[in-house]
């Protein structure tokens, strides 16, 4: 009975043990498949926290810039024509569109007034001539007479001072009178320079006064063409006096006018950032018009730097940047100084090399001494 009993035991024993090493086993496989599921998954984790990043390499652009900047076309002289002397307006002798010659009369005001008092002024200056005369000689007759004690040195020095003063009032005279003589020269109005008349603001009758500012006619000589433009600041280096241009207008479409920078303002406007600069336009064939709008095309030289595209750029606080990645798979930020704007792409003068592999499209959350993680390059077309 005993020894059934021990064996039972021991039975229950040994079953008790495999139970018991069945249930550690199953404890130990599930621990270690929970430890290996959270390696795999810290594993992925860091790998998803590497940014993954494209790389660019900086090109450099050797080749000629065409820049196209709008011009305000202006005759090479433009003035507006007034009156000098008030009047009515007698006659008018051109047009608009009508060529003139310089000294040409092309209008004649009628001044009464100014003719009354230019009459009345030679009157003045003969009556200041008569009284000059005799004071003139009365003056020497009294000094002769003082040589003989004949009269008093007080009556000479009077006659003396009256003689003078008749000198003075002559010439006042010959003054005023010269003064109405040019005024009444005024009644005719004659072309500064030769051109075409653009515009005629008066007609016959009209009152005319010297005094309002009323502009009569206006006058612009076209056979040469100023042309103004307003240049970048990025492109004011490159503009030199001198440099051809090509000039093309609206109204002629394929046809483009050679012509030249002849100065600039030599100082950047501090509101618009530009350069004004002034082209010379030959129109001896008088098909340009002044006032047209124009397109300047002009050519510089190479870039300064090297070209990025606009995506790799990073605003930031610290200033315009780039990210770059180095051997080491770590981004570096740079500052950089921009040139010229392309559009799609900008010009780097100074904070990078061609060397550098700069970031496309870099996470706004990108530091400095990162580590990424180089996306795979883009398949290449096969080569026909």
């Amino acid at each position: 009975m005993n020894t059934v009993n021990q064996q039972a035991a021991r039975r229950q024993r040994r079953t008790f043990v495999i139970v018991a090493v069945a249930i550690i086993a199953a404890v130990l496989l599930g621990i270690a498949g929970r430890m290996q599921a959270q390696t795999a998954l810290r594993r992925s984790t860091d790998d998803a926290a590497i940014a993954i990043v494209a790389t660019i390499k900086p090109t450099q652009d050797n080749a000629a810039e065409e820049v196209i900047l709008p011009g305000n076309v202006q005759a090479f002289a433009d003035a507006p024509i007034y009156a000098r002397t008030s009047g009515y307006l007698k006659r008018w002798l051109v047009d608009i569109g009508e060529k003139v010659k310089k000294g040409q009369l092309i209008a004649e005001i009628d001044a009464p007034e100014v003719d009354q008092q230019l009459l009345q002024a030679q009157a003045d200056l003969a009556s200041a001539e008569a009284n000059n005369r005799l004071a003139q000689s009365t003056a020497q007759r009294w000094t002769e007479m003082l040589s003989t004690d004949s009269v008093s040195k007080q009556d000479v020095d009077e006659k003396v001072g009256d003689a003078a003063a008749k000198q003075s009032a002559l010439q006042s005279a010959r003054a005023n009178m010269q003064r109405l003589r040019e005024l009444q020269g005024f009644k005719r109005i004659e072309a500064p320079f030769s051109g075409v008349i653009t515009a005629r603001n008066i007609d016959i009758g009209a009152l005319v006064d010297s005094g309002t500012g009323r502009e009569l006619f206006r006058i612009a000589a076209s056979d040469k063409l100023r042309v103004y433009i307003q240049a970048p600041q990025n492109y004011a280096s490159f503009i030199k006096i001198g440099m051809p241009v090509d000039v093309q207008f609206a109204d002629r479409p394929g046809k483009a006018y050679r012509g030249k920078l002849v100065r600039t303002a030599e100082a950047i406007d501090p509101v618009s950032r530009t350069l004004l600069a002034q082209i010379e336009l030959d129109n001896a064939s008088g098909e340009l018009l002044a006032g047209s709008y124009a397109e300047v095309h002009m050519q510089f030289g190479g870039a300064r730097g090297l070209r990025l595209p606009v995506n790799a750029l990073i605003f930031r606080a610290e200033g315009l940047q780039v990210a770059t990645v180095g051997a080491d798979k770590r981004i570096t930020l740079k500052s950089i100084e921009l040139g010229r704007d392309y559009g799609t792409e900008v010009e780097v003068i100074t904070g990078i090399d061609s060397g550098d592999a700069v970031v496309l499209n870099p996470p706004d959350a990108l530091f400095d001494k990162q580590l990424v993680q180089l996306a795979d390059p883009s398949p290449q077309p096969a080569a026909k």
